[in-house]
């Protein structure tokens, strides 16, 4: 090597093998200093370089793709969690809520479908309700009504009875009528005790034993605990007027036969006849409202129906009424309802 070549770069060939030269002259001692790296070093290192530089940056690359992932997930799996859930809503399921979770915008978001949700569900129950208060006013008020035949034909009996000189039957006659209207009117309440529907129908039994001139006769049985408990008002008196007017009014031995009792935690009230019955097809046509057997013109004109519809509507779908009748055997009506005592009901109507 020549000592006198000036600072810089050299490249050279020693014992057969290129090197790299690097010369820098220290200026206050004028020395030199001399670095020698052979290029199989130089290469050596080049490559441990580019192999670093390859690993980090597949580092990089594979960091970048897990972070893109988890930010994805914390904003695509929540927004299709709420679509999900919306589709439930459109489906009509109103009863679950979502639980969102995400960034503060998706979670307003499904904060904001559950509000939305829970004030459609309100909105929805609360017409449901009034509808169903409508409907049971609309029943009510049916069954409430008195038939002006049948107060027609009453009132004719008495003045014909006073007329005739039955004074005691004319009284009788009068006083069962007098409770019969207390009993229709029930201070505006239609839960009342079973006690007080057996007397109402009992007071429309003697007014129409007179008007048939005995040709009725009829029992009223009740087991003591049934009598406090509630039922609804005017349900057993249009079976009884069924009875007379569909089966047995042209009967000279017609019977009908009331029975009240309790098995478990259900309540029945039997209407029995020894009338000519009828075929299973009439029966299910008289449930279902297909067919009306109400007489308009002498009875209340309430239908079966009425009465089904308002012991659903008082205490749920598992309960109403069914009949049991056979052609030339007679029929049998039974109320189903739960035992709940009267005091339950006193501060809810």
């Amino acid at each position: 090597m020549d000592a006198k070549r000036l600072d810089g770069t050299y490249t050279e060939k020693f014992e057969k093998q290129q090197r790299l030269v690097t010369i820098k002259t220290v200026g206050y001692t004028g020395w030199k200093i001399i670095a020698v790296d052979p290029f199989q070093d130089i290469d050596y290192m080049s490559a441990r370089f580019q192999t670093y530089t390859v690993i980090i940056a597949v580092f990089i690359i594979i960091l970048l793709v897990f972070i893109n992932i988890l930010l994805s997930s914390r904003i695509a799996k929540p927004i299709e969690q709420l679509e999900k859930y919306v589709k439930e809503i459109e489906n009509g399921d109103f009863c679950r809520e979502v639980e969102v979770s995400g960034s503060y915008e998706i979670e307003h978001l499904g904060k904001a479908i559950n509000s939305m949700v829970k004030q459609t569900r309100k909105l929805m129950d609360d017409i449901i309700a009034e509808q169903e208060a409508k409907r049971r006013s609309e029943l009510d008020a049916l069954q409430a009504q008195i038939n002006p035949h049948f107060l027609y034909n009453t009132l004719d009996s008495i003045v014909w009875m006073t007329e005739n000189e039955r004074y005691k039957d004319a009284v009788c006659m009068v006083t069962s009528l007098a409770r019969l209207f207390r009993i229709s009117l029930s201070r505006g309440k239609n839960i009342i005790p079973v006690s007080d529907e057996l007397e109402h129908v009992k007071n429309y039994l003697i007014i129409q034993s007179f008007r048939y001139s005995d040709k009725i006769k009829y029992s009223i049985e009740a087991e003591p605990q049934v009598l406090n408990c509630a039922t609804i008002k005017l349900i057993v008196q249009p079976l009884v007027e069924n009875s007379i007017y569909h089966g047995i009014e042209y009967m000279d031995n017609g019977e009908i036969d009331i029975k009240a009792y309790r098995r478990g935690d259900d309540l029945y009230i039997d209407v029995i006849d020894n009338g000519p019955g009828m075929p299973q097809e009439q029966v299910d046509a008289l449930l279902s409202g297909e067919k009306d057997t109400s007489n308009r013109d002498r009875g209340s004109g309430i239908g079966i129906q009425n009465i089904q519809e308002r012991i659903k509507l008082y205490f749920g779908a598992e309960y109403g009424l069914v009949i049991y009748s056979e052609p030339d055997v007679g029929t049998t009506a039974r109320i189903h309802l739960p035992v709940k005592p009267i005091e339950d009901f006193k501060d809810k109507e």
